[in-house]
């Protein structure tokens, strides 16, 4: 169901004021959008599947549609989807902590002056594939490229840009502690980096569904003090199967210790095993 962010001014509900779209009731919007609408449910309707939420959990997760706007992780910019408004497509994921699980929030909205006025169509999915559909357009806000520049190291793939990287940081992001180490900080503990990967407590080769093999060094550098706080460093790295050497994608630190559990699966490896060279 379309709904709106309202801005009043004198009981006048406004959407772009320069483009005159100023209404005198709630009616009067949806009846002025009512093409869209109906344009962008059929299309979500006609896509979603069985195994996606049911209404009822739909509508239990309407919460973070305000979230979804203020702090989005993609904005598309979609001028092709109808004829005379361009609309904006906020992609957002969300960590679901007590399950255990990753949804995405989507909504397409009107924007005036870089704010969202009002939404055509809002919806959560379990699924990635489904916010592929919504990633069409230019994209004009991405938060993992943004975050890159503060998670990526000299050295590693992540700082340069590469694509695989971005998506591999972008989705450790998602899952980890809200109460984990600041990601501004992560500069602060890239000298651990080095130890990590020549004295690594743990290494362990793993192939993505995407047939990418990654290693995974683990090292822990907690104190040993009673109470003191766990503080463990990773480096994930992309091995080449031909000449079984790695590449660096992107390393942090984390207090998290079921972060670091995610990280153990796949073959257990010994040290002397891996060879590891710069990201080019």
């Amino acid at each position: 169901m379309g709904s709106k962010k309202r801005v009043t001014e004198q009981e006048q509900i406004i959407i772009d004021k320069d483009n005159d779209l100023v209404f005198a009731s709630e009616e009067d919007v949806l009846e002025y959008f009512a093409e869209p609408i109906s344009h962008f449910e059929a299309e979500y309707l006609n896509q979603r599947t069985n195994e996606d939420f049911s209404d009822d959990e739909s509508f239990n997760k309407e919460e973070e549609l305000e979230e979804l706007l203020q702090s989005p992780d993609e904005v598309w910019e979609d001028s092709e989807s109808l004829k005379d408004i361009t609309v904006y497509n906020f992609i957002k994921a969300f960590h679901n902590e007590e399950k255990d699980e990753v949804f995405y929030y989507i909504a397409v909205a009107y924007l005036a002056e870089d704010v969202p006025t009002f939404v055509f169509l809002h919806f959560p999915t379990r699924f990635d594939s489904v916010c592929e559909h919504y990633r069409r357009g230019d994209l004009v806000f991405d938060r993992s490229r943004e975050e890159s520049e503060s998670g990526g190291i000299e050295g590693d793939a992540l700082s340069e840009g590469d694509e695989l990287a971005l998506g591999l940081y972008k989705s450790m992001l998602i899952v980890r502690s809200p109460n984990d180490i600041e990601e501004t900080l992560f500069q602060n503990y890239a000298e651990l980096r080095e130890d990590t990967i020549e004295e690594a407590d743990e290494i362990w080769r793993n192939t993505t569904l995407s047939g990418y093999t990654l290693v995974t060094f683990i090292k822990d550098f907690s104190r040993a003090e009673e109470g003191a706080e766990h503080l463990y460093y990773l480096a994930v790295t992309l091995e080449d199967e031909g000449t079984n050497s790695h590449a660096l994608m992107f390393s942090f630190p984390t207090n998290d210790e079921t972060l670091v559990d995610r990280y153990r699966h796949g073959e257990n490896l010994q040290a002397e095993e891996v060879i590891q060279e710069s990201s080019h």
